[in-house]
């Protein structure tokens, strides 16, 4: 029997929230396998919020009965699963850490499968480090061709191995755990919507730390994506970043902000290309893989204009 805790027994220890990115039940089927599988952690219950457009995931209930499956109700999430926006993946999340019950709280996706050790890791990481308000691991590319490649580089090139273990500026949202009780202290910063940036900062400006270690790993796996979608998901999810990091910001920032924008193809692809140059792994594979890197950072980066001039994440 895997090592899941039904919704009607004591509040565990640890919850796992799966994020419905993808929303493909292969994916999703991949995911539970892999936590059904892990080794060495306590019982732990594991919720996967969904919303219509998915409501596929479903089919899984009968293999999974433990699995809590938390309908979003109220929202049409249809227009942004069809590329309009991401803001389902931020309130499925949202949805999750409100029902999460666990002392700690993990966060994954559908893309995502973990190692064996991943929920004994980082309760240990966590158990390890008191000051540490979330501690993270690694992400590495599972995917198939250089598409999948350069959009793993992109969204997780920071997370690939080695790392340095220690304090860390950046956390992955696909990879992460939080102490509940942090949680709570920046509840406001989580309580519409979860950004990924928005909640590491305000756990940092509490006074906790963020934890990264090189122990506990996922692999990011995107079956079947095409250039269109990428293309796609990255403007969204750049207009998303810079709409979050200007919330509140006056238009002279703004401004200065987008005006800068043009630079970032370039910086951008510099940072990733530099990333495997310092870390000395994939340097074939990047290099192959540098005119994709360049036009998904131009489309990223007319996101973030997008984001800077409406100063809307959505």
């Amino acid at each position: 029997m895997p090592p899941f805790v039904a919704a009607d027994a004591p509040a565990p220890e640890l919850s796992v929230v799966v994020g419905l990115i993808s929303g493909k039940v292969g994916d999703l089927e991949r995911c539970l396998a892999a936590l059904a599988a892990q080794e060495g952690a306590p019982p732990f219950e594991v919720l996967v919020p969904w919303d219509v457009p998915c409501r596929g995931a479903l089919a899984l209930q009968a293999r999974h009965p433990q699995v809590r499956f938390l309908p979003l109700e109220g929202v049409d999430t249809s227009a942004a699963r069809a590329g309009g926006s991401r803001e389902h993946h931020d309130t499925l999340r949202t949805l999750g850490l409100r029902a999460a019950r666990g002392r700690v709280v993990i966060l994954t996706e559908d893309h995502a499968h973990a190692a064996p050790n991943w929920c004994a890791g980082l309760l240990q990481a966590l158990a390890d480090r008191p000051r540490a308000g979330c501690a993270g691991g690694a992400v590495e590319c599972g995917g198939q061709g250089l598409l999948a490649f350069a959009v793993y580089l992109c969204d997780f090139g920071r997370y690939m191995n080695p790392l340095a273990e220690g304090p860390a500026w950046y956390v992955s949202d696909s990879n992460v755990a939080y102490r509940r009780s942090v949680l709570d202290e920046v509840a406001e910063a989580w309580r519409g919507d979860y950004h990924e940036t928005l909640v590491h900062g305000a756990i940092a400006a509490k006074g906790h730390e963020l934890f990264l270690t090189p122990k506990v790993v996922v692999w990011q796996t995107r079956s079947g994506l095409t250039l269109g979608e990428a293309l796609r998901e990255r403007h969204v999810w750049g207009r998303s970043f810079a709409g979050s990091r200007v919330a509140g910001a006056g238009l002279a920032r703004r401004l200065v902000l987008a005006a800068l924008t043009p630079l970032l193809p370039f910086v951008l692809t510099w940072r990733l290309l530099k990333g495997v140059l310092v870390k000395r792994r994939a340097v074939p594979r990047t290099l192959a893989a540098l005119p994709l890197l360049f036009l998904l950072s131009t489309v990223w980066s007319l996101g973030e204009l997008t984001g800077y001039l409406t100063g809307r994440p959505r």
